[in-house]
């Protein structure tokens, strides 16, 4: 099963859709808040590059926000990293 990393905020729409995408696959995924937390913002910068949410890692893998990971399925490319 592969490691699934979210960083979330909670006003955030697309936080939301990829929580319903990942719970549709069945997966489970460890979510970060970064709402009242500079030091996983910062975090989540630094490894992401980005400073939108959500940001998604698999196995340490940047996946990128919610588009880029709809994009993934769409192509048949996401269930392979979450069956990883």
């Amino acid at each position: 099963m592969p490691r699934i990393l979210v960083y979330t905020t909670q006003s955030c729409p697309y936080c939301d859709r990829a929580r319903r995408l990942l719970k549709r696959k069945g997966v489970t995924f460890e979510e970060i808040p970064i709402d009242d937390n500079p030091e996983q913002r910062q975090s989540m910068i630094e490894r992401s590059g980005r400073h939108t949410v959500p940001q998604i890692f698999i196995n340490e893998r940047h996946i990128g926000g919610y588009d880029d990971m709809a994009e993934l399925d769409s192509f048949g490319e996401l269930d392979p990293l979450l069956e990883a």
